[in-house]
């Protein structure tokens, strides 16, 4: 692909995926919550399922989607029901917790389905990708090479967003130290973790 192409398709796509939407929402309460270091098996399933996503489009692969509704639908429910569910955790978490230590971290497979689901969940993702490409690419002559460079890209520029967002919620994190904050913290990010759901369930 020509780099005219790609340099176009990453300055739309950073400022797409810059925008917070539910799986920013869920990604910043989860750091906020629990810390940063069991987030990146959640990091790395959106990222796949973002390459998902793109390759659908590049593929020209929404007549699967449409004919596959209901898995899709089925996928969207089961990030929400999960994502309500993590809402109600925080919203009742305990703020007593011992000199550096958090509540207990979920496993690194939950997370990483919890993420798949938020990601799969969305599908203004793919809305996103079949409306941008056909601008920049034709996707009808596309090749294995240049489906490689559009996921670099996108690797490149989602890798750079979310670990900005991590970043700036694990110091947002810092500043809480008492009960009454670790508290609204907790309820904070229950309430932002119950409108992703909200979010994504209200998607069509």
């Amino acid at each position: 692909m020509h780099l005219t192409s790609l340099l176009i398709f990453a300055a739309a796509l950073f400022v797409a995926a810059g925008s917070p939407g539910p799986s920013i929402a869920a990604l910043v309460s989860r750091v906020i919550s629990k810390g940063f270091r069991d987030v990146f098996p959640f990091l790395a399933a959106m990222w796949i399922g973002e390459a998902i996503w793109l390759s659908f489009a590049v593929f020209g692969l929404a007549v699967v989607a449409q004919t596959f509704h209901l898995a899709f639908v089925a996928v969207k429910w089961m990030g929400v029901v999960y994502l309500a569910y993590l809402a109600w955790k925080m919203w009742t978490a305990p703020v007593e917790a011992k000199a550096g230590e958090i509540p207990r971290e979920d496993s690194a497979t939950r997370l990483f389905f919890a993420g798949m689901a938020v990601t799969l969940g969305n599908p203004k993702i793919m809305m996103f990708y079949l409306a941008l490409l056909p601008t920049i690419v034709d996707l009808a002559s596309v090749t294995f090479v240049g489906w490689l460079e559009l996921t670099l890209t996108m690797a490149v520029v989602l890798v750079a967003i979310d670990l900005a967002w991590v970043l700036a919620a694990a110091q947002a994190r810092r500043l809480l130290k008492s009960k009454r904050a670790m508290k609204i913290a907790n309820r904070i990010s229950a309430a932002t973790m119950a409108g992703a759901a909200a979010a994504i369930a209200a998607r069509s």
